[in-house]
């Protein structure tokens, strides 16, 4: 059940990750008001970082960004780690 709630919200903030990327790459393409770049890095660092970097880079919206580019895998990295641990902890007990 704990895990089922973690689920639903990764899942969430990946679509939502997912959403504002395109919707930034079609405000870029039509010269409007676009989202702030510390918009989807908040997304990215609350979780929804896989999301968006695949949106980023199959729609290739800041790919010319090196922060960008270097920055969300190694969020994801991070976060990978993060779970990683909090699994064996939960799963084997504390270390």
């Amino acid at each position: 059940m704990k895990y089922k709630i973690i689920i639903i919200y990764l899942i969430a903030i990946n679509i939502i990750g997912i959403i504002v990327n395109i919707a930034d790459k079609q405000k870029a393409k039509h010269g409007k008001w676009r989202i702030p770049e510390a918009t989807l890095w908040t997304i990215a660092l609350l979780g929804g970082s896989v999301g968006s970097y695949a949106t980023i880079k199959t729609i290739r919206h800041k790919t010319k960004h090196k922060s960008f580019m270097i920055g969300f895998p190694l969020i994801i990295s991070f976060q990978c780690a993060i779970i990683t641990f909090l699994l064996f902890k939960t799963e084997f007990g504390s270390f």
